[in-house]
Formats: C-alpha cells, sequence, structure tokens
C-alpha cells in the first residue's frame, strides 16, 4: 500500500480532529468508538495511531479545539463593539438561543462535555484541555464585563459563566418541553436586563 504524503497526513489529522469534536458533544467520550470518529472523519480504523496514541490524547486535543473555536466565535462577535453591554450581548444572545440547544455538536463544549470530564480521572489530559478552555472563556466574559476593578470583572464573569453553561445544559435536558425555552429566557433576562 502506498505511504501517504505529508500534506495528507496532515488533512487526515485535520478531519479526525473536526470530526471528534463533533462527535465527543454529541455522545460522549464514552459513547464514540475509535472506529466511529475515523469513519466519520471518512478514514479507516487502521489509521487512526498514525495520528494519536490513544483516544485519550484525541479527546484532549479534541476538547482544546472545540474551547478554540468557540473562542474565536466570541472573538469575532465582539471584535468593533463600542461598549461593554453591546458585547456582553453579542455573546450571550447566540449561546441563549434554542438554535444552540438543538446543535450540541457545534455547540459550547463546556455544556457538552462537563459531565464526560468530570468522570474522567484528574491526570487524564482532557481535564486540563477542559480547565483551559474554560479560563480561556472565562477571560474573554471579564474583558468584557462592565466596571473597572478587574476582581470584580472577574467574579462577575465567573457567575455569567456558570450561569451560561447550567442553563445550557439544563436547556438541553428539557428539550422539548416548554420549560427549555423558559429557562434560556429568564437567564437571558436576568444577564441581560432591558436588552434581553
Amino acid at each position: 500500500m502506498p505511504r501517504v504524503s505529508r500534506e495528507q497526513a496532515d488533512r487526515n489529522r485535520v478531519a479526525i480532529e473536526k470530526a471528534s469534536a463533533r462527535l465527543f458533544r454529541e455522545k460522549g467520550f464514552n459513547g464514540v468508538s475509535v472506529a466511529d470518529l475515523m469513519g466519520a472523519a471518512g478514514l479507516t480504523h487502521g489509521g487512526f495511531y498514525g495520528h494519536f496514541s490513544s483516544k485519550d490524547e484525541l479527546a484532549a486535543v479534541a476538547c482544546t479545539n472545540a474551547f478554540t473555536q468557540a473562542a474565536e466565535r466570541w472573538t469575532t462577535r465582539v471584535r468593533n463593539r463600542p461598549h461593554d453591554t453591546s458585547a456582553l450581548h453579542a455573546i450571550l444572545d447566540p449561546y441563549l438561543s434554542p438554535r444552540m440547544v438543538k446543535n450540541m455538536g457545534e455547540g459550547c463544549p463546556a455544556a457538552s462535555l462537563s459531565v464526560d470530564v468530570a468522570r474522567e480521572p484528574t491526570d487524564k489530559p482532557v481535564r486540563a484541555a477542559y480547565q483551559d478552555g474554560t479560563a480561556r472563556l472565562v477571560e474573554l466574559l471579564a474583558a468584557h464585563s462592565p466596571g473597572d476593578d478587574p476582581a470584580q470583572r472577574r467574579k462577575q464573569a465567573l457567575v455569567q459563566w456558570s450561569t451560561m453553561v447550567g442553563v445550557m445544559m439544563l436547556a438541553r435536558a428539557t428539550q422539548g418541553d416548554p420549560i427549555s425555552e423558559e429557562l434560556l429566557a429568564a437567564v437571558r433576562e436576568h444577564m441581560l436586563g432591558n436588552q434581553a
């Protein structure tokens, strides 16, 4: 069998990472096999270990990539916003939407992966990836929170983040019932006030 070029190998790795970031958010770490991941990437099972030493390594990479995608979306949304409230609205409005409830594979990695990550041993690499991703998004929220005191802005961002992730988890768990959208609307009104 002919060897794959370096460029093709790089494209294959990116395809595996992209597919795993989506599938792990949709089905959890234990709900996806290596064969599932490779199939979703359009590759055969045998090629997995040419890219990753283990599924644990890939879980950490996928988690990092999912948080990076979220941070990039937020950064794009807040670019050129004239004031903190406008920037916060640009982050929260799409996050607290029924579309995000339905879109687990592309949505918030914190809400999608939290239960799986919590069940992993503390020495697993996915734990560090999740913690780093959480810290990054909290920093973005703090940067766009009102006020002059950095410590107070960080506290506010921690509360906002906890509320956002918690409501997303609850809205997904109650999807199909009116309470799902009620939860989102209540949190949006609470966090954005009259701008909801």
